[in-house]
């Protein structure tokens, strides 16, 4: 079963880093900071996926687990929020988007906050997916696909074991997020961008 999950997860999220990948041509350059992150996002999760496949490579596998759950998956959220609001946000504000989650997750680690972290930081993308989903009705597609994407990453989420109640999907997280991504990548190709209406990029 965990191979099966692993062998999905590869084959959706690489699928869904191409389809942004090459969709990327007919966007501006103010939408492509955000449409690399997104990608880098699928990356992570289709190599996570990959070394699951592999055997052997425990370590490596949970790096990248970790990586896609408070990297990959914020980057996704908060691309999904700036193509939906068409907010331009520039490279330099990117990358401190990328050093301030990992900059916090070590904080987190550090005090002995990484439950909580994680489980805040998911619960976040997850309302950023479904509320930049909400923002595309009437329009259905879009709208329909993150709505789903936001509830699957939901049931991700990872609930501290001082709870009593545990996370019935717990070991599901691959499967969930192999769902999840081909429908992220709907949602973010539907999305407006800027290309509609210009605005000032951030500084």
């Amino acid at each position: 079963m965990e191979l099966l999950q692993a062998l999905l997860l590869t084959v959706a999220a690489a699928t869904s880093a191409i389809l942004v990948g090459r969709a990327r041509r007919r966007y501006g350059e103010a939408d492509q900071p955000a449409l690399f992150s997104a990608m880098l996002a699928f990356i992570l999760a289709a190599a996570s996926g990959a070394t699951g496949l592999a055997g052997g490579l425990a370590e490596a596998q949970q790096w990248l687990e970790r990586a896609t759950l408070l990297l990959g998956l914020p980057l996704l959220a908060l691309a999904a929020l700036t193509l939906a609001r068409r907010w331009v946000w520039s490279r330099p504000n990117w990358g401190r988007v990328v050093l301030g989650l990992c900059v916090f997750f070590e904080l987190a680690r550090q005090l002995g906050w990484s439950e909580p972290y994680a489980l805040g930081l998911l619960l976040a993308s997850a309302l950023l997916v479904i509320y930049a989903a909400v923002l595309q009705w009437p329009e259905r597609l879009p709208s329909g696909a993150g709505v789903a994407a936001g509830v699957l990453l939901l049931l991700m989420l990872p609930l501290p074991g001082s709870m009593a109640i545990g996370n019935p999907f717990a070991g599901a997280e691959p499967l969930l997020l192999a769902i999840a991504s081909p429908l992220l990548a709907v949602l973010l190709l539907r999305l407006p961008g800027s290309a509609r209406e210009q605005q000032p990029t951030a500084a």
